[in-house]
């Protein structure tokens, strides 16, 4: 999946996060935050991610573009050409939980 967007990062340093990023997406961190993320990626702190998401030169519409048809090649339905994603399953956790 990597290689379908890593193109899109102008600088190589944000390309190599951007992949260890996304495998950390992926990956079986339980609470996707900065500070998580970070350290299931080997960073000290989230400064680099967020420094990734919020400064370094890539176009986020075009990412997602080339992810959904990443995932539309992959697990779409040519017949129908429907993906449904329910996230209505997610354990909350305490009583504060929306």
């Amino acid at each position: 999946m990597h290689g379908r967007i890593a193109y899109r990062f102008a600088r190589s340093e944000a390309r190599e996060r951007a992949r260890r990023y996304l495998r950390g997406l992926l990956g079986r961190v339980e609470r996707k935050n900065g500070w998580q993320l970070a350290e299931a990626i080997g960073e000290d702190d989230p400064q680099g991610v967020q420094r990734l998401l919020n400064t370094a030169k890539w176009d986020a519409d075009l990412v997602r573009d080339d992810l959904r048809d990443y995932v539309v090649e992959h697990l779409g339905d040519r017949d129908s050409g429907v993906l449904i994603v329910d996230d209505s399953g997610f354990l909350k956790k305490g009583k504060k939980s929306g």
